[in-house]
């Protein structure tokens, strides 16, 4: 009788342990995954270059450097679709708000790039605006939310 009974303490402490240990390694990529940068940061650090080019370029008024620039903005890179999702399932109802914002960038850059080749100053520097305010108006919208949900960081 005890040796039933110590079998089964030892069977359903073997499970337990099975399960827990299978558990772990997804457990622990999970919160690998969490705490890893998404690529959307790389894409926006890259951006962010981007756009201190274009002002150098505007400063000088070296409008094939911003015409060069200008499209690197505009068709900047997307995150790879599984981070696509995570980002979608996050944003959740805001989504067409988010992507109203990429379009307007992508919009504004295409005129930016326009208006350097034509070596239109004016228009460049009110494209260069209009992208700014694209780009800022995102930011204030979802800059701090992602920060807080994807980094832990308030």
């Amino acid at each position: 009788m005890q040796y039933r009974h110590t079998f089964k303490t030892f069977f359903a402490v073997s499970v337990l342990g099975a399960l827990l240990t299978g558990a772990s390694p997804q457990a622990l990529a999970d919160n690998a995954a969490e705490a890893k940068p998404l690529e959307l940061r790389r894409i926006m650090q890259e951006l962010g270059k981007n756009m201190q080019a274009v002002t150098d370029g505007i400063s000088r008024e070296d409008w094939a450097l911003v015409a060069r620039i200008a499209p690197l903005i505009a068709e900047h890179p997307q995150p790879p679709a599984g981070e696509k999702m995570r980002i979608m399932a996050f944003i959740g109802a805001d989504m067409g708000k988010f992507k109203g914002h990429d379009e307007k960038t992508h919009q504004a850059a295409q005129a930016l790039e326009q208006a350097a080749t034509r070596s239109d100053g004016q228009s460049v520097i009110s494209s260069f605006a209009t992208l700014q305010n694209s780009c800022l108006a995102c930011h204030q919208s979802f800059r701090k939310p992602f920060v807080e949900h994807f980094y832990g960081q308030r």
